[in-house]
């Protein structure tokens, strides 16, 4: 455990961005999740689920959380079975 004030501070915010982070990751997998499993079952809704998909995919790769290129893998996959 860090002894210094500032260190102990950057522990805190680390902590809050990684879980910020993760949590933001996690809502795009379960939206591309939801996304190829109303196409694949060739929901009402499925339209408004790959936008959505697609947005969190965006959203995640400006944020650097994934890689520009499996973003759009991602984004093709999703609206491939579209």
């Amino acid at each position: 455990m860090p002894n210094i004030k500032s260190a102990i501070k950057r522990v805190t915010t680390s902590q809050k961005a990684q879980d910020a982070n993760i949590s933001q990751k996690n809502d795009m997998r379960t939206a591309v999740k939801n996304a190829k499993a109303a196409v694949e079952n060739n929901t009402d809704n499925k339209q408004e689920l790959v936008t959505l998909a697609v947005k969190k995919i965006d959203k995640a790769a400006k944020n650097n959380l994934i890689h520009a290129n499996k973003a759009g893998r991602l984004k093709s996959q999703v609206m491939r079975s579209n």
